[in-house]
């Protein structure tokens, strides 16, 4: 999840449903700052843990899927990516949806929204749904056979720009 991350682009890098902060960690070490990152957690004991792990990381206990309104006041600038680990497949659609639109609004255009999922076959994010269809796109990335379960990285874009899907 952390190589698709362009370091390039300024902003905040927020990450969604970090829990015990595996992904936080691959941010890390990919080179991007701690204080570029924006932990969205729901579960206060995982708040404590990632604070624990991170110090100094900025963590905002909050519901992702209401993310405009949880990172009010959290965010300095315009974000530049989000990477989420939720489990989008329980929830419905329609949260679904919100949540990418959201996440395009506080991007820009030009942004990048990475989701992690255990389903291989079908995109987390219905972005071919009714009204939905020709707004975003999306790659998803060859499953990862050794992950247990085997998992899946899909990247998404708002339509014409596409283009930014380097690898």
């Amino acid at each position: 999840m952390a190589s698709y991350v362009d370091l390039s682009r300024p902003g905040p890098i927020v990450e969604l449903g970090p829990g015990t902060g595996p992904v936080t960690k691959a941010l890390l070490s990919r080179g991007i700052p701690l204080d570029r990152l924006v932990l969205v957690e729901y579960e206060t004991k995982f708040c404590h843990l990632l604070a624990e792990r991170f110090p100094g990381a900025k963590i905002v206990q909050g519901d992702a899927y209401d993310l405009k309104k949880t990172l009010e006041g959290h965010l300095n600038g315009q974000v530049s990516t989000v990477v989420s680990s939720l489990p989008l497949l329980i929830r419905p659609e329609h949260d679904r949806i919100e949540l990418l639109h959201q996440a395009f609004e506080l991007m820009g255009p030009e942004g990048l929204y990475i989701q992690f999922t255990y389903g291989l076959t079908i995109s987390p994010m219905p972005i071919h749904s009714h009204g939905l269809s020709g707004a975003y796109v999306g790659k998803g990335s060859a499953p990862v056979l050794l992950n247990f379960p085997p998992a899946r990285v899909w990247r998404y874009r708002r339509a014409g720009h596409a283009a930014g899907f380097s690898k």
